[in-house]
C-alpha cells in the first residue's frame, strides 16, 4: 500500500469524516485541499434519484455559468457562407463547412464544440460515429443546432455548457478552475444545481439529489448537504 504524500496528509486532515458540508464551507475547502501545479478544474458530481434508461427520467439541458467554466474552449462551426463572417466575429477558432467535413472524416476532431445550422444536418449526419463518441455531435437540445451560430458561439465562449446524466444516474461536469475564488466556484456550482432541479422530471419518484460532491482535478472529493441546496 503507498504512502501519502505531505499534500495528501493535509488535505486529508481538512477533511471531517462522514461530515456533509455547505455549498459555500465546500467551495473553500475544495481550494485548500488542492496543490497541484497548474491550474486544477473543479469538478461537480450530482447523483440523481433517476432511471436514465427511461425516456421520461433523463435529465439533460445546458447552464450558463456566471463565473464561466475558465477553459479556452475551442469552436468550430459549421455554417453556410452568408453566416462565417458573424461566426468568426463571435469568436469563433475554425468556421467553413466542406473542407471541415473532409478532415473529420479524415480523423480530426481537435475542438471542443461544434456548432452548425438546421439546413447543415444532412451533410454532419454521416459524421455521427466519429462525432458522438467523442461528445461533439450538434444537437439542437444543446443549443448547437441553430439558425443564429453567432449568439451561440457568444454563449459558449462565455461559458455555456451542456450535460447529461449517465447510465447509472451521475451527473458530471467541470464548473471551473481552481484558481477561481471560493465565492465563484459557489456561484457556478450554485447555478448549476439550481438548473439541475428544474429539470427534474415529473416521473422521478423519491430523493431526487442523492449526493453532491465537489473535488478538483486530483483532489479527494467534498461531500455537500443535499437538503442544503435542495431549496436554492
Amino acid at each position: 500500500m503507498s504512502k501519502l504524500t505531505k499534500n495528501q496528509k493535509l488535505a486529508a486532515g481538512k477533511i471531517e469524516a462522514g461530515k456533509a458540508y455547505s455549498l459555500k464551507e465546500a467551495s473553500q475547502l475544495v481550494k485548500d485541499i488542492t496543490f497541484t501545479k497548474f491550474d486544477a478544474s473543479v469538478d461537480i458530481d450530482v447523483r440523481l434519484g433517476v432511471d436514465p434508461r427511461k425516456a421520461n427520467q433523463m435529465v439533460r439541458g445546458v447552464v450558463s455559468l456566471p463565473h464561466g467554466t475558465g477553459k479556452v474552449t475551442r469552436v468550430l462551426v459549421l455554417c453556410t457562407p452568408d453566416a462565417e463572417a458573424a461566426a468568426k466575429e463571435a469568436g469563433a477558432d475554425y468556421v467553413g463547412l466542406d473542407e471541415y467535413v473532409e478532415k473529420i472524416k479524415g480523423g480530426w476532431t481537435d475542438v471542443d464544440v461544434i456548432i452548425t445550422m438546421p439546413s447543415i444536418m444532412g451533410k454532419i449526419g454521416a459524421l455521427g460515429r466519429i462525432l458522438g463518441p467523442r461528445g461533439l455531435m450538434p444537437n439542437p437540445k444543446s443549443g448547437t443546432v441553430t439558425m443564429d451560430v453567432a449568439k451561440a458561439v457568444r454563449e459558449v465562449k462565455q461559458g455555456k455548457i451542456d450535460f447529461k446524466v449517465d447510465k447509472t444516474g451521475i451527473v458530471h461536469t467541470s464548473i471551473g478552475k481552481i484558481s477561481f475564488n471560493a465565492d465563484q466556484i459557489r456561484d457556478n456550482a450554485k447555478e448549476f444545481i439550481s438548473t439541475l432541479i428544474k429539470l427534474k422530471p415529473s416521473a422521478a419518484k423519491g430523493t431526487y439529489i442523492k449526493s453532491i460532491y465537489l473535488s478538483s482535478t486530483m483532489s479527494a472529493g467534498v461531500k455537500i448537504d443535499p437538503k442544503a441546496v435542495e431549496e436554492i
